[in-house]
């Protein structure tokens, strides 16, 4: 058994031989959109009766749609992670792409998926460079490498084959992880439409026909499993080249136009995917819970002698110090409903202690300044402004920031990995061994915050306090005299 030649993965040999119309279009075929769109495409199809076909077109020069189509554009899906404190390990073959195309060696081709008269989405991700502007590009010199040039020529082709009949208009859903993504895309098009002076109609009938869904996007797709794929190749009675793996969580928020829920019945499966009038709140909430949560750990948990970020949650003080930031100064600033941050919130730390994805937390200090001005101060600057006190979690987490700056802890190189005028303008703070005017220094440096933080009240003396106890005690009881203190 163990030498028995597999059979490569198709259609005939999976029972997957039901073609389905084209109604979807795809740029992108990488490991994201398979652990994603394509899998709840595939939920789609065979929960709610979708019937939605998808045909891959390859982005870049250097893809391997070719992979795909040899095993018949099937591949498995591993589901593994935590859900709701319960280990999920799941596969499934995913069915729904019907096609994939490499532009740069099917032109023609792509250009007839213009003409498919059941197309009505456009899906993407091109990585957030995808969505650019090349002024270089020549409409008739084809293929283009740029995204956006190459959905314009797609476009056009439709408008011009349907006589810009309204009802042959596509939503447009992109994928790319930039604020207002579909509009920065329109606004390209537009542009190109401009530069290659493609008839006035065709401009009227993008904007008046055409949809442009703004998303928010939020799953971990690791891919290929190449250090362990031995161990899942175990669990296969096939051979798959394209298998991925993948979270359990999956999170897609979408711009509703033109009651979008009417078109693709996203309430019959069982995701969290949300059709909103407006995104803003649900990427204010990843932005500071998911992404605050791993800079507010970061310094703590590291001046703990934690490595990655399960470990650092698994921790018991890291855990709790982490939880309380988050539900009592994180998410009371938000302005968003209770529940719905506590239900996030937990699915936020399911998906720190999951077993099978290594997030080292070195990883996570890049640009770590930038990333707490960004993340956490917001919380920080918020919760005073309505409770007119300091959040000690918040604030201690800053004060270890400023440490860990310091560049060593109890003779060990800390992992300092940022702009060089912000690591040298820490350096030239910790000349002095005065933890006041370390403070002072750190808080009032504009080029770190863009304000100056010593003008909140307080908030010298306390992160003056935290350093001192940092640099006596370890760290939990640091913290927990710190806290004691002001309590």
């Amino acid at each position: 058994m163990e030498n028995q030649i597999k059979q490569k993965l198709n259609r005939k040999f999976n029972g997957s031989q039901e073609k389905l119309p084209i109604k979807i279009v795809q740029f992108g075929g990488g490991n994201f959109m398979r652990g994603f769109t394509d899998y709840i495409i595939d939920q789609l199809n065979k929960k709610a009766g979708f019937n939605a076909g998808i045909v891959n077109v390859q982005p870049t020069p250097g893809g391997s749609v070719h992979k795909l189509e040899e095993q018949d554009n099937l591949y498995t899906l591993f589901t593994r992670g935590i859900k709701k404190g319960k280990i999920i390990d799941e596969k499934q073959v995913i069915s729904s792409i019907q096609k994939s195309i490499n532009p740069y060696a099917q032109y023609d081709e792509f250009l007839d998926l213009a003409k498919e008269e059941e197309l009505e989405f456009i899906f993407s991700n091109t990585t957030e460079t995808g969505i650019a502007y090349d002024e270089t590009e020549d409409q008739y010199a084809g293929p283009h490498k740029n995204f956006p040039a190459k959905l314009t020529v797609l476009l056009y082709e439709r408008f011009k084959h349907f006589n810009g009949e309204p009802e042959k208009g596509l939503r447009i859903i992109p994928c790319e992880l930039i604020e207002d993504n579909a509009f920065a895309l329109k606004d390209i098009i537009l542009q190109y439409a401009q530069l290659w002076n493609l008839d006035d109609s065709f401009a009227q009938w993008l904007e008046q026909s055409n949809y442009f869904h703004n998303t928010l996007v939020d799953r971990i797709v690791p891919g290929y499993p190449k250090d362990d794929a031995e161990m899942y190749e175990e669990q296969l009675d096939y051979e798959d080249q394209m298998m991925v793996v993948s979270e359990v969580f999956l999170l897609f928020v979408i711009q509703d136009i033109k009651n979008l829920k009417e078109r693709i019945p996203f309430d019959q499966i069982n995701e969290q995917i949300l059709i909103v009038d407006n995104i803003q709140p649900y990427r204010l909430r990843k932005v500071r819970i998911l992404n605050g949560g791993h800079t507010l750990m970061l310094a703590p948990a590291i001046l703990s002698g934690k490595e990655t970020v399960k470990e650092s949650i698994d921790n018991p003080f890291i855990g709790k110090f982490l939880k309380d930031a988050i539900f009592n100064e994180v998410n009371p600033t938000l302005g968003l409903d209770e529940n719905e941050l506590k239900n996030f919130a937990e699915e936020v730390f399911d998906r720190f202690r999951n077993p099978f994805i290594k997030h080292h937390l070195e990883s996570i200090a890049l640009y770590f300044v930038s990333k707490f001005k960004v993340r956490i101060l917001p919380s920080l600057l918020g919760y005073v402004e309505t409770n007119q006190k300091l959040p000690l979690n918040l604030t201690f987490s800053l004060a270890t920031l400023i440490r860990f700056y310091h560049g060593n802890f109890e003779d060990k190189s800390l992992p300092l990995n940022d702009e060089a005028t912000i690591i040298n303008r820490f350096k030239e703070i910790w000349l002095t061994n005065d933890y006041k005017r370390v403070a002072e220094l750190a808080l009032s440096e504009k080029s770190f915050w863009d304000t100056d933080l010593t003008q909140i009240e307080g908030l010298k003396d306390a992160v003056e306090k935290a350093l001192w106890e940092i640099d006596h005690h370890d760290l939990e009881t640091a913290y927990y005299n710190f806290v004691q203190f002001y309590s």
